[in-house]
């Protein structure tokens, strides 16, 4: 791999080498994958919970499944719960509640969906909401939409990285930020 194929950036005291790819023709995201990566996530959960504080908020709200671990140790950092919206639906999540999102990393509609057992944890509640990277803000609006219908209130959008034009961006909390890149 060459040099201009990675993207070194440094992400609550911790260096990676994000890998380009290429998304449509002449224009390459860097990826970020945090599954697995335990000193990445401690340190961005960590990071995270630091800059919340005096925020109050009862739920942490994120989407399956790269934003799993930064949820999981997010809510262990603070002890607020988390819930994880579904991107496939079972018959045992009952009367759920759903949302139409694009992905940008594969270009393809996706659904969201909120289990009825965790419509208690959004419902007249505060909640942030949580990503792994906000690039388009789809997945965002997604779980906005989600919130607003369980009866929600989101009081902070969250994530580790923004991408794209970091104006979009400036009510976000985010712990660094990844530019586009053309060819």
């Amino acid at each position: 791999m060459s040099q201009q194929d990675i993207y070194p950036i440094e992400i609550a005291g911790v260096k990676r080498d994000l890998r380009l790819f290429e998304v449509k023709p002449g224009l390459r995201i860097a990826i970020i994958n945090i599954l697995g990566d335990v000193e990445l996530v401690e340190a961005c959960a960590n990071e995270l919970a630091k800059r919340l504080q005096g925020l109050a908020y009862d739920t942490i709200l994120t989407a399956e499944t790269k934003s799993i671990p930064i949820a999981h140790m997010l809510s262990r950092a603070t002890g607020v719960p988390y819930v994880v919206l579904r991107k496939n639906w079972k018959p045992y999540m009952g009367d759920a509640i759903r949302a139409e999102t694009l992905s940008i990393t594969t270009g393809k509609p996706q659904t969201l969906i909120l289990d009825q057992k965790d419509i208690p944890l959004i419902q007249n509640k505060r909640v942030i909401i949580l990503d792994d990277v906000i690039s388009t803000g789809s997945t965002l609006q997604g779980m906005k939409l989600i919130t607003e219908k369980a009866g929600g209130d989101v009081v902070k959008e969250v994530a580790i990285l923004t991408e794209g034009d970091p104006s979009q961006w400036r009510d976000v909390l985010a712990l660094g930020h990844l530019p586009l890149f053309t060819d």
